[in-house]
């Protein structure tokens, strides 16, 4: 029996709006493509913001949260490592940090690229932009607390 005998359930574009900030469009995307959610929200910001197109990428938003369905079941656990803020190697809220975690290399060299590229650019202010947009698309990992209970002794 091949791999593509046809017995295996297709693959079905949906919300997640469980998993998702606004509608779960995004979440749903990730899920479809394998791909992070924080990397999909930073492209589909990125793509909106190109000069001319806000509204376009708000109207396409829109269109795809009416015409994906909803998701009925719950999403299946992530196999791989998630994009997260650094709580331990940050400057101001870890951004920097998180991607040189999630990519594997060194933090001062994300820091040093983002400052570059914004000055470079000319776009001092679209890189602090950036950072903000980043700091609110990218999660905080969640922290474990742990409680103590009271002894019955």
């Amino acid at each position: 029996m091949s791999e593509f005998d046809g017995n295996r359930p297709k693959r079905r574009l949906v919300r997640r709006p469980a998993e998702g900030k606004f509608g779960g469009v995004c979440a749903g995307l990730a899920e479809y493509f394998d791909a992070d959610v924080a990397l999909v929200r930073a492209a589909w910001v990125v793509l909106s913001i190109w000069p001319g197109a806000i509204v376009l990428g708000v109207i396409a938003y829109l269109a795809a949260w009416i015409l994906m369905p909803r998701a009925e079941d719950v999403a299946p656990p992530a196999t791989r490592p998630r994009l997260m803020r650094s709580q331990t190697d940050k400057r101001i809220a870890g951004v920097c940090g998180g991607l040189a975690d999630y990519f594997d290399v060194d933090p001062t060299i994300v820091r040093v690229s983002w400052v570059i590229l914004s000055i470079i650019a000319g776009a001092v202010v679209f890189g602090i932009v950036a950072y903000a947009v980043a700091w609110l698309i990218i999660p905080a990992p969640r922290v474990v607390t742990l409680h103590t209970s009271p002894s019955t002794t």
